[in-house]
C-alpha cells in the first residue's frame, strides 16, 4: 500500500499542496485559496499532511486532524536543505513533503489552544520585562 504525503505550504491567501508517494514521486500539485482548504481536505482520502511550523500551522493542524488526516509539523530550518530549485510555494511544499519522509526527521508537537494562549502570555510578559 502506498502512503501519500501531502506537503502543504501555508501562506496568507493562497496555499500550495504537493502530493508525494512513499517513493518520493510527485503525483499531483494543487493551489487553493484559504477558504477552500478545509473543504479540500474533507474530500481527500486520509493522508499524512506536513507543514512548516509557524503561528498559524497549529490551527490548521488541529482542523485537518479533525478531518481524519495525520498531521506533522516541521521546523522551517530543516526544510531549507531539501529545496532543490528556486524558492517558490510549490518548491517549498515539495521540500516539506520530502524532508518529512526522512527516518531521522524530528517533528514539532502540535499545540492546542490553551498551550498557544500560555505561550502568548509568556511572550507578552517577556517583552514587558
Amino acid at each position: 500500500m502506498k502512503t501519500i504525503t501531502i506537503g502543504l505550504d501555508i501562506a496568507k491567501n493562497v496555499f500550495h499542496a504537493v502530493f508525494v508517494t512513499s517513493h518520493g514521486k510527485v503525483t499531483k500539485k494543487k493551489q487553493m485559496k484559504r477558504g477552500a482548504v478545509l473543504k479540500f481536505f474533507a474530500n481527500t482520502e486520509p493522508a499524512i499532511v506536513v507543514m512548516e511550523a509557524c503561528g498559524s500551522s497549529n490551527y490548521w493542524a488541529r482542523e485537518i486532524q479533525k478531518l481524519g488526516h495525520e498531521v506533522k509539523l516541521i521546523a522551517p530550518q530543516y526544510v531549507v536543505a531539501y529545496r532543490r530549485k528556486n524558492k517558490n510555494d510549490y518548491n517549498d511544499a515539495e521540500a516539506i513533503a520530502e524532508c518529512s519522509q526522512r527516518d531521522d526527521m524530528s517533528f514539532v508537537p502540535i499545540k492546542d489552544i490553551e498551550q498557544q494562549d500560555a505561550q502568548m502570555l509568556l511572550r507578552i510578559r517577556e517583552r514587558l520585562v
